[in-house]
């Protein structure tokens, strides 16, 4: 029997709530298919840890989390701790210095599930977003200074690298040439962005070259918004920077009716590191404790997970007892349910017990 190494860090907000609730679905999945077993550390890192210790994680953290097969992320952030410390002490060191260079975010409405679309139903959204996880935007390079005078300046500066632009275009078109539909969107705002985004266009297109058989188009980011909301059939794959990408994709959790029930896979595709799998949506701090929070973006992020660590039947299995309690209207509050958390958790335990699942 394979045993695969699961470091859990449930973090902030309804984190821990999630978390525990897709450790136990996991187990039950483990239980039915019995091929494989996991063994999950849990790790206290987040917000409450750096009110302790003055940082988010141990400084020897990443090292901590090199040895296990994946990552299992609840949430980061909390009201009385700003936010570029919880988001900088934590989830992006350990995207960035693991080599997580591709973020994957699958989006489709679940049945049970309302969209806020017209005339959309299960099947006519069926997305699968990749963005750029490792530069771009959120390179952290840049620096203010003269604070407090008139003069005071901050730069923000965007990297574009040939290799990072490159690696996360090939993982794209290799992820569109294995959908059904063999279609990629490539997102730019080259118009207004003449260098960082120009080169995204033209990697994009040399690319491509490798890939006859993948169907390709390119959207500005702002004209993207429009064809996601109005036209969501025409869509299918799509590649982003990791600013644009991460716009997009809450854009994308919402009009599939919720970013509860939205997951979220940040890959090393090397395997050199552990990829990490956490659900979209934030800590969520309002619902924290009240039982309500929604925990079937946990539950695909670990089909993700599963999916990744290669018991694909495993994640089938999961997935079809999500999607069979939510047809079963089994939902909460963010989605018109009225069930708990735990009512939620139970049911989809059930559902993968049952004989038909």
């Amino acid at each position: 029997m394979k045993t695969y190494t699961i470091a859990a860090i449930p973090a902030d907000g309804i984190g821990p709530e999630v978390i525990e609730a897709g450790l136990q679905v996991l187990a039950a999945v483990e239980r039915r298919d019995g091929g494989f077993a996991l063994d999950v550390q849990t790790f206290d890192w987040g917000s409450q840890f750096y009110k302790k210790h003055g940082e988010m994680m141990p400084a020897n953290g990443l090292e901590q989390l090199k040895p296990f097969d994946a990552i299992f992320f609840g949430a980061v952030g909390a009201p009385d701790v700003p936010d570029h410390i919880t988001l900088w002490g934590l989830r992006l060191p350990i995207c960035q210095g693991l080599d997580q260079y591709a973020n994957v975010r699958p989006t489709k409405i679940i049945p049970g599930i309302k969209t806020p679309l017209a005339n959309v139903g299960p099947g006519d959204l069926d997305w699968v977003i990749i963005r750029e996880n490792s530069e771009g935007e959120y390179s952290g390079i840049g620096g203010r200074a003269h604070r407090g005078h008139p003069q005071e300046v901050a730069t923000e500066v965007s990297i574009f690298t040939r290799v990072g632009v490159e690696r996360i275009m090939r993982y794209a078109f290799r992820m569109a040439q294995s959908r059904p539909r063999k279609f990629l969107t490539v997102v730019t705002k080259s118009n207004a962005q003449r260098h960082g985004m120009v080169l995204w266009d033209e990697i994009a297109a040399e690319v491509a070259e490798d890939f006859p058989d993948v169907t390709w188009d390119k959207m500005l980011v702002d004209a993207m918004t429009v064809r996601m909301t109005l036209n969501p059939q025409s869509l299918d794959t799509i590649v982003a920077t990791n600013l644009h990408a991460d716009i997009l994709s809450d854009l994308a959790g919402a009009l599939a009716g919720s970013l509860g029930v939205a997951p979220t896979a940040n890959i090393n595709p090397e395997g050199l590191f552990p990829s990490m799998f956490e659900p979209i949506h934030g800590s969520a701090f309002d619902i924290t404790g009240k039982g309500i929070a929604n925990p079937v973006a946990a539950f695909w992020t670990a089909v993700q997970m599963l999916e990744h660590l290669g018991e694909a039947d495993a994640a089938a299995r999961l997935m079809r007892a999500v999607e069979h309690v939510c047809a079963k209207g089994i939902t909460t509050p963010d989605v018109g349910g009225t069930a708990k958390t735990k009512e939620v958790t139970e049911a989809v335990i059930g559902a993968i017990r049952s004989s038909n699942i």
